[in-house]
């Protein structure tokens, strides 16, 4: 339970950030709205995140400039005031560093950029029925379910391939980049293994895609298509964190309990129909994250 008292933790100081984004934040704030110490506040959110609070608020910021810049007819200066940069200079350096562009050359062109998507952990993680642990040897994986609302997907399909790297062999590895460029995105990419039904003939099961609200009018990428995708459950597995180096052994080690794991033990059944079974980016920080369909048994 304790390390779910500190996703919660790092959820709220999340939520005081996307509230007071146009506000100036101090590290008081955060450590008032996550319930601990500044010190402990800052040290919980840069394990959860990978990030620590500043550089967190500072790649929202510039991201959510970029989306004014692609979408409206602004001013660049005044959209940087508007986000709390000090500086016109000081927010020119930023948006480069971040996007490896200064914004007027992005506000000119308009080439896709990888923009951060903090809603995954908000997104994933909001806990809907129970919380479980099981202990790994030394590791603890946690299990989670979700509900799932209406919603489409943005996806590129391969040929055959049933795994991330027969995927990028088949149709390279730019498509995580890409996805992460759809604005409209909720959270991050996934990689995900589709259904039959969802699966066309002479495609693979394996594919790539990110999620967008279920009013989506916009187009797909040339080479992608959008498919719809009805509410479901899912039963969301997170392992410990792990080194980098080591994912490998970090994805088989979760496949382990993934594949022993009994769900009517918690009045679940797997319903992999229902949608399809995904894996988040592996980031050794918040340990291996995959997710399964499943359907609450009637009792």
């Amino acid at each position: 339970m304790e390390k779910w008292e500190k996703m919660l933790a790092v959820q709220h100081i999340q939520d005081f950030i996307e509230k007071h984004l146009k506000d100036n934040i101090t590290m008081s704030m955060l450590a008032k709205a996550a319930g601990y110490s500044q010190w402990h506040s800052a040290r919980l959110f840069k394990k959860v995140t990978g990030k620590t609070p500043f550089d967190y608020v500072r790649a929202l910021r510039l991201s959510r400039v970029a989306v004014r810049l692609h979408d409206e007819d602004v001013r660049i200066i005044d959209v940087a005031f508007d986000f709390v940069f000090d500086s016109y200079e000081g927010f020119t350096m930023a948006f480069s560093r971040e996007f490896g562009m200064t914004p007027r050359y992005y506000a000119k062109n308009i080439p896709p950029l990888k923009l951060f998507l903090p809603a995954a952990r908000d997104y994933y993680f909001k806990l809907q029925k129970g919380e479980y642990e099981m202990s790994e040897n030394t590791n603890t994986v946690f299990v989670q379910v979700v509900d799932r609302t209406k919603r489409k997907m943005i996806l590129k399909r391969g040929i055959k391939a049933a795994h991330y790297f027969e995927y990028c062999e088949e149709v390279g590895c730019k498509v995580w980049d890409e996805l992460s460029a759809i604005k409209e995105a909720i959270y991050e990419p996934i990689g995900m293994w589709l259904p039959e039904k969802m699966t066309k003939p002479g495609t693979s099961k394996y594919a790539q895609g990110v999620e967008v609200p279920a009013d989506y009018r916009g187009k797909a990428p040339e080479g992608y298509e959008i498919i719809d995708l009805a509410p479901c459950k899912m039963m969301v597995f997170q392992g410990a964190p792990y080194d980098d180096a080591k994912f490998e052994q970090a994805i088989g080690d979760l496949w382990e309990v993934m594949n022993r794991y009994n769900p009517e033990i918690y009045g679940f059944q797997w319903a992999d129909d229902d949608g399809p079974r995904f894996q988040l980016a592996p980031m050794g920080y918040r340990g291996y994250i995959e997710a399964r369909p499943v359907r609450q048994v009637n009792v």
